[in-house]
């Protein structure tokens, strides 16, 4: 896993004093991996607090590593305390129940509104969310692509046969016309797709390293 974030000119990364939150983050090595990419402001919270106390005991060492217990569909933050939101399968943990994921129960939809809902409160104008799925653009687009929620979307892919997908809000920019009309049909199952469809491929196995904000 890599010890840097790349970025381009449209954002620059601060290295120290940069606050991040880690959505949903179970057991993951993610927060000390930022940590060891110069990024030591990392607030992570799971809902479960038997984790939280065994990634406090497993960090103890990075004191500047915080965890909290927290349901991620109502978080205990301010507005705009986060330049940079991640979550790594906590939206695909949350929707394990569902029976046909073509077609969302709309329970379904609600639990994703209320975490994307708060995701979008946390964030600070121009900050970033960055979501990490096994989850296609034909399953998972269309819930990020909702007005209210105030950002833009972009999708790429990473790695070599299994592809996982990363997509990319940007708070304060707007959704295409394109994306609005797939967002519309939320409650409509979508057609299935000829043959995968991938944007973009990588060889590399660093994934955090194919994160272009």
């Amino acid at each position: 896993m890599c010890r840097h974030l790349e970025y381009n000119t449209e954002f620059s990364f601060r290295t120290s004093g940069y606050p991040e939150l880690l959505s949903g983050c179970g057991n993951s090595a993610l927060s000390y991996e930022l940590f060891l990419g110069g990024f030591p402001n990392v607030t992570s919270v799971d809902y479960s607090p038997v984790v939280v106390a065994a990634m406090q005991a497993r960090y103890a060492h990075v004191p500047s590593l915080r965890w909290e217990t927290m349901d991620v569909r109502a978080l205990d933050f301010p507005g705009g305390s986060f330049d940079v939101v991640l979550e790594k399968g906590t939206l695909d943990a949350l929707l394990t129940g569902e029976r046909d994921p073509w077609n969302v129960s709309s329970e379904g939809v609600h639990t994703v509104d209320q975490v994307l809902s708060e995701v979008s409160r946390v964030l600070v104008p121009g900050g970033r969310f960055i979501s990490m799925t096994s989850a296609g653009p034909h399953f998972r687009s269309r819930h990020y692509a909702q007005s209210h929620y105030g950002w833009s979307l972009r999708h790429t892919t990473y790695g070599s046969g299994f592809h996982f997908h990363f997509y990319v809000m940007h708070k304060g920019r707007e959704l295409s016309v394109t994306q609005l009309a797939l967002g519309a049909q939320l409650l409509s199952p979508p057609s299935p797709p000829a043959s995968p469809f991938f944007l973009q491929d990588s060889d590399n196995e660093d994934f955090l390293s194919a994160i272009h904000l």
